[in-house]
């Protein structure tokens, strides 16, 4: 069947992912080399997205967790960096969302994010232009693959879960989305979702500068 809409996650989807190089400035302030930084950054990562840490707390963990003591004065600093990783946006699928709400298809967000960066997203001039509705995880107090969060992005798009194609880069979002009751697809690039996900679903092909 063709859905009536369409949900994309934020990371790995609408933006890519940052390399580990760019983690490099964060990894300096804690005296790690970014390998050592990156496992420690996405080990409290849930908690910090559903809102049940807030930025001190999440940085002064990964500060513990690397044996450094957390410097106050360099929090506005760790959030801004932090932020810098994601301002990578893949422009093709920011295009083609746009496209399907042209044509009366339903689109929104559905991301694990922390307060900062969705607040940042959602002061990015033009950035949510594409989108009907954004469920972020920090406003639900909910992350996926958990129930909840699903929930409010269904309510929101105002469409049955089965008429809606929700896009994540990770197995186990996509597993959980489905067993809400969505149609989910793995998202890896946009090269193979124009090959195989798009015309599966019969959805409308990307403007010709979109497909680029």
């Amino acid at each position: 069947m063709s859905p009536k809409g369409v949900l994309f996650d934020f990371g790995g989807v609408l933006c890519f992912h940052p390399g580990d190089e760019r983690f490099a400035p964060i990894a300096a302030l804690f005296r790690l080399t970014p390998r050592e930084l990156i496992p420690l950054f996405w080990a409290r990562r849930p908690e910090y997205d559903a809102g049940r840490l807030d930025a001190r707390g999440y940085w002064s963990g990964v500060a513990q967790a690397a044996g450094r003591k957390f410097e106050e004065g360099s929090l506005a600093e760790l959030v801004r960096l932090e932020i810098e990783l994601w301002k990578n946006f893949d422009e093709r699928v920011l295009l083609w969302a746009a496209h399907l709400r042209s044509r009366s298809f339903q689109t929104g967000i559905l991301s694990n994010l922390p307060r900062a960066l969705g607040e940042e997203l959602r002061a990015t001039p033009g950035f949510l232009d594409p989108f009907d509705h954004v469920t972020f995880s920090y406003q639900v107090g909910s992350v996926k693959p958990e129930p909840a969060i699903y929930q409010d992005a269904i309510a929101g798009l105002s469409l049955p879960p089965g008429e809606i194609l929700f896009l994540d880069d990770r197995e186990e979002n996509v597993e959980g989305a489905r067993q809400a009751g969505l149609l989910a697809e793995v998202f890896s690039t946009w090269e193979e979702f124009l090959g195989r996900t798009l015309i599966r679903y019969n959805l409308p092909m990307p403007a010709p500068e979109t497909a680029l």
